[in-house]
């Protein structure tokens, strides 16, 4: 049974009090300790001192003029001077008296200004530390202003925090880096939310259409041709749909890991496109180059990227072009010939809903989901997806897979 840890001490008030505390806290007690060392050292050569220099005067004794400390030590001046014989030895008598009130004396002075000294110094350590304490925690202030102020209405701003390199100063500069993320994901959310509204509604308002307008003929022809737009329209949807519940699963990361063959899975998916409709009927070439590749991740998620990947470049392709699919070195690469793609449009094809054209409810025509759902199938598999634009044409898609240690 684990035991349960104790709790933490912790002082009241905010931060600011705490370290205020804590700092002052640390002031005194190191001046506290200062003052005892020098009592201390003080006292333990102060009675030799006294001694010493008392001693150095040419008789011996104490003046006869210097204020005598107690009545025994004026009581030995006397006696010293009345009986010149008992000299030496009331001399070092009312030396001793001398010297051990001179001490006791000097001891209670030295005590009575250190502990006046500690008390000022106490006082102006707790200031020092409220004033230290606001001046470190005013980035965190900053901080907190900006999260409380920003919404999704303002998320553009940023604390651009104008103070030395430090601890706070990382602090802030990663809460920016946090704030352009968020803002890129926000505006991916709310472009991905509009444009599925725009794809679901389009299939709807042709079917409306159709059902309105050409249902209300008896013609057979028509009613014919209706029904097949309708059917077409449907399977349209039908696969935005998955489309979009594979984007939904690939997302939500991975359950179980196993050993994959990629190179047999590029081969068996690059055998169904050689057969497909659209390879053939546009003398489309589709060819694999691999070597045993295996890598850790889903089969049925796998299949999706490879044949996604595939399938768009076979579909953005032109009549007679060639796709290659190479499967090397943990490196899925898909390189196809087709229009050419402008450099600055390349990041954005990954994506939801990105078309190099804009959409024409073609027979045939992709949900733009393709590319997205490869990036995120490669994210839950800790791999990188990237693509760059072929000099005369087409696209190169590749996919790079983590070794067996993590890394790529």
């Amino acid at each position: 049974m684990r035991r349960p840890s104790a709790p933490r001490v912790r002082l009241p008030g905010g931060e600011r009090a705490r370290l205020t505390a804590l700092y002052g806290g640390m002031l005194v007690v190191a001046g506290a300790m200062l003052i005892s060392l020098i009592n201390f050292l003080v006292a333990q050569g102060l009675y030799t001192t006294i001694t010493t220099a008392v001693a150095r005067r040419p008789d011996g004794l104490v003046p006869a003029d210097a204020p005598v400390p107690s009545p025994l030590a004026s009581a030995a001046v006397g006696r010293a001077k009345a009986d010149p014989a008992q000299h030496d030895q009331d001399g070092a008598e009312a030396l001793s008296l001398f010297t051990q009130a001179a001490e006791r004396a000097t001891q209670h002075r030295l005590l009575s200004i250190s502990l006046i000294c500690l008390v000022v110094f106490s006082l102006v350590s707790i200031v020092l530390a409220w004033w230290m304490a606001g001046r470190v925690l005013r980035p965190v202030a900053v901080i907190t202003r900006t999260a409380r102020r920003l919404s999704g209405e303002n998320l553009h701003e940023r604390i651009a925090l104008d103070a030395p390199s430090g601890e706070l100063k990382r602090l802030a500069d990663t809460f920016d880096d946090m704030l352009d993320r968020i803002e890129h994901l926000v505006g991916a959310q709310r472009r991905f939310a509009a444009n599925a509204a725009h794809e679901l509604r389009t299939p709807l308002a042709v079917q409306r259409a159709a059902a309105e307008i050409g249902l209300a003929t008896s013609d057979p022809q028509t009613v014919a041709r209706i029904r097949g737009k309708l059917i077409e329209v449907a399977d349209s949807s039908e696969r935005l749909i998955e489309g979009l519940l594979l984007l939904s699963v690939s997302d939500q990361g991975l359950d179980h890991r196993e050993p994959v063959a990629l190179d047999e899975l590029v081969r068996s998916v690059t055998a169904e496109q050689l057969v497909s409709c659209q390879a053939r009927d546009r003398s489309i070439t589709v060819r694999a180059q691999t070597t045993p590749v295996t890598v850790q991740g889903d089969p049925v998620l796998l299949t999706h990227l490879v044949r996604n990947l595939v399938g768009n470049a076979v579909r953005y392709n032109h009549g007679g072009g060639h796709v290659t699919v190479t499967a090397h070195g943990r490196t899925l690469e898909v390189d196809n010939s087709g229009p050419r793609v402008p450099r600055e449009t390349v990041p954005y094809l990954f994506e939801p809903f990105r078309r190099m054209e804009e959409r024409r409810s073609a027979r045939g025509e992709g949900a733009g989901l393709g590319l997205s759902i490869v990036a995120s199938i490669a994210r839950a598999h800790q791999a990188h997806a990237d693509a760059e634009a072929n000099p005369d044409g087409g696209l190169t898609v590749r996919v790079t897979f983590p070794g067996p240690d993590g890394n790529p």
